[in-house]
Parts: C-alpha cells; structure tokens; sequence
C-alpha cells in the first residue's frame, strides 16, 4: 500500500494539532470541536500534492534521503522563499542569532548578504580576524577550504564559518576592480568587543562608530561618551554608521534616543497586533544643543537605517554619504521546540515622516561619494614669513595648523574629513548667530 493514505493522515492530524497549540491548551478543546471551529489550514489539494511529492522522492531519488532531511528542507524553503531574510534556525543556528543579539559569538566576524546568488561582504565587524585581515565591504567571497560556492543556501554557508575558536577557514575572495583573487586563512575567534568605538578626530570633534546594534549598543554608546568626556567638551559629534548592517531593534531605539529629546523614532505595522507598535523619544540627551552628522552608505542597513531616518526627520543631525541599503522591515526570533526557531518577516518599519525605505534606502543631505584624494601643496607661493627683514611677531602662537588637527583624513577617509567639515561650519555659524543674537538683544 502506498504510504501516502497514512503520511496524509498524520499530517491533517498534526495540522490541527498546531493550529489548537497557537489558540487553546490541548486539554481544553478536543481536536475535533477544534477543527470545526478554525478556518482550514492548508487546501486538500496542496497537503495531498506535499505529500505525493515527499513520497517520490524517498523511493525514487537516486540517493536514500532521511524524512527528517525532507522536513527540515520543506521548511526551509518555505521561509526562505518569502524574502531573503526569513529563514529556519536549527539548534545551532538558534543559539547563533542569540549570541549574535548579544554582542558575542565564534566565527570570523563577517556581515554578509546573498546578491544574485554571489555572497557578497556586507562589513568585516571591527576587531575582527576578517578585518584583521583585509577583507572589505562588497568584497564578494568566492570560495570556502577551496570550494565554490556560487549559488549555495546562505545559511549552509554561515554554518560552515562558524566554528570553535582557535580553527581556521580558508577562503578565496574576489574584490570589485581587481582581477586577481584573493586567498585569506582565518582563525576564528570568540568575538565579544564593544559595539561602539569613539575618538576625538581634533580637539572638540569627536566620532563614534557602531559596528552594530545589539541588546547592549545604548550601553556602549554612553561608556564611550563617558570617557571622551574626561578630555573635554563636545563642539560637534559625528554618528558613524556606514557598513553597519543592523540589528536589534531596541538597541537602534536607544541609540536614537540618545540624540533626542522628543519626537518620534520609528512605527511598525504588521498583521498582527504586536507588530504595530510606536516608539518615542524620551527627554535627556547625551550632546543637548551639539550638531551632529551622520555617516551612511549603501553597507548602512536594517536597524542602523532606523537610527539614521530617526535623526534626519526629526531635524537632529545631517546624513552625509551616499543612499544606504534599502531594508525597510523587521524580523521576529520565534522559538519552537527542541531548541529551535525560525526568523520570520512580521513587520515594517516606517521613519517618523511614515516613509518606508524598503527597497529605496536612506538618500543623505549631503551626497559626499568615498574617494582618494592627494592634497596638492604650491611650490611658488610664499609668504610675509619668507620676505627679508620682515617685522617679527611678538605674540606666541597657540594655535595648530589645519594639517596637525586633521591629521591623515583627508588621505585615509575622505567621507569623515568632510563631515568633520560641516561640523565645523555649524559651529562656526552657530556661533555667529548666538553673537548677533547676544547684541540685538543688549541694544534693546
């Protein structure tokens, strides 16, 4: 007798059973007032098709395949085919996304993404045996311990890079306009570093990067506020977020509300009712009347995409760079049995203006594109310092030259020497119009 009489029976069973689980206890309602009362599950046709389909391939596929595979892979493909990033978490990969959440997990400390079936580098995290070694973004990884893997299921591919610390991976990388390949050997490593990094660029202006948003991101960022205070006061701060590839939700929300005293900071909207939520500012802020600019590119995805449209639409900061990546919607971790669970698309997310950058992403302000640039110094000119018998200066200067507190921007990071730029415009401008304030109102 063919098996698909009795697997068709089990899985009707097992369907309403499901269904009871997600409404009422099991005791509470006998399966069959459970099945009058719910709408159909799944059409007839389509449970018998799975079926019939599962039942050829384990007597005819050419290699014996396990039903648990079946299963497994039937429920895969069905996330993944939703959207690029709904997917299964098996045991191993449920316990990954959490330690991910966290701040810490074992691997090589790549972001990436799958882009028309090539794997493309999305950001080496900072600290990282990736960015130790060089890898970069939209660098496109072409093989894994001398494998291809063109047109491999993502998650296989994560699976394999992760691994305890102390191993290695070997990996060939292909990197846009360079026609040689790139061969790295990795060691993983427990990643377990802050997801904020600041630094004073020149006296007064300072940076923070965020590599990423985890559970803990509104934490760091305030520890390294902290310890840049100790130096002195904030003139201009700029928010680094380019190839930052997201995160949690409620770390981005803190983040936000760090610059904010008011206003709203994002709203999602789903089908279902915990998916429709708002999330305000709420007052207090860590640089209260200080101007900020923001740093995105086309690596500025996902959560970091929150915070930067929180900021411009609130008129809080500028963005500066180029569009960024485009992911408009937000993503539930539901456990299932077994120490399982599966990443589901449930919402998306609109800035406060109700824009959805789906698809679309986040156009800057100011589209300042990465470039390399030389500084080009005149040999001709001269000045009142260089003509003979010029009168000495009898003052002391205290002041440092543009090329000593700028440094090597200008040479290494064109886009941050730019946004250095603009906060000082606006301190300037700032200001001037606090002094012509201070004089129209002593004349009054």
């Amino acid at each position: 007798m063919s098996l698909v009489r009795p697997l068709f029976c089990v899985l009707a069973l097992l369907t309403v059973q499901a269904a009871c689980a997600e409404t009422t206890p099991p005791s509470a309602t006998s399966g069959a007032a459970v099945a009058s009362a719910l709408p159909p599950v799944m059409d007839v046709e389509d449970l018998r098709m799975f079926v019939e389909v599962m039942d050829q391939i384990r007597n005819s596929y050419v290699e014996p395949v396990t039903d648990h595979t079946l299963w497994v892979n039937a429920v895969r493909g069905m996330l993944e085919s939703l959207d690029p990033h709904s997917e299964y978490l098996g045991k191993e990969d449920y316990q990954e996304l959490k330690d991910d959440t966290s701040g810490a997990f074992d691997g090589v400390g790549l972001e990436l993404n799958m882009v028309n079936n090539d794997l493309k580098v999305l950001a080496a995290l900072d600290d990282s045996p990736a960015q130790a070694a060089g890898i970069k973004a939209g660098d496109i990884i072409v093989k894994m311990e001398g494998k291809l893997i063109h047109g491999q299921n993502l998650q296989t591919i994560l699976d394999q890079m992760r691994g305890s610390p102390g191993t290695h991976l070997h990996m060939t990388v292909a990197r846009p306009g360079d026609s040689k390949l790139h061969d790295y050997d990795l060691v993983r490593a427990r990643i377990a570093v802050s997801t904020v990094k600041g630094r004073w660029l020149v006296p007064g202006f300072a940076s923070f990067r965020v590599s990423m948003f985890a559970q803990h991101t509104g934490h760091d960022l305030e520890v390294e506020v902290k310890k840049l205070q100790a130096s002195g006061p904030f003139q201009g701060v700029v928010l680094d977020l380019r190839n930052n590839p997201g995160g949690v939700l409620g770390g981005a929300v803190e983040v936000a509300d760090d610059f904010l005293d008011q206003g709203l900071i994002v709203s999602t909207k789903g089908r279902i009712k915990d998916s429709n939520q708002q999330f305000e500012a709420t007052p207090g802020q860590l640089f209260p009347g200080v101007p900020v600019v923001v740093l995105i590119n086309g690596g500025t995805a996902s959560a970091a995409e929150i915070v930067s449209g929180a900021l411009q639409d609130n008129h809080r900061a500028l963005l500066l760079g180029t569009t960024s990546f485009g992911k408009g919607s937000v993503q539930s971790v539901l456990g299932l049995q077994g120490g399982r669970g599966i990443k589901l698309t449930t919402a998306r997310y609109y800035t406060p203006s109700g824009r959805s950058i789906q698809a679309h992403g986040i156009v800057p302000d100011l589209i300042i594109n990465q470039a390399s640039v030389k500084e080009h110094k005149a040999v001709d000119l001269y000045s009142e310092a260089d003509l003979a018998g010029h009168l000495a200066n009898t003052q002391k200067s205290t002041e440092k030259s543009a090329d000593e507190d700028d440094g090597n921007l200008l040479a290494t990071d064109f886009q941050l020497y730019e946004a250095l730029n603009v906060l000082r415009a606006q301190t300037l401008l700032n200001q001037a119009t606090a002094v012509t304030r201070t004089q129209v109102s002593t004349q009054h």
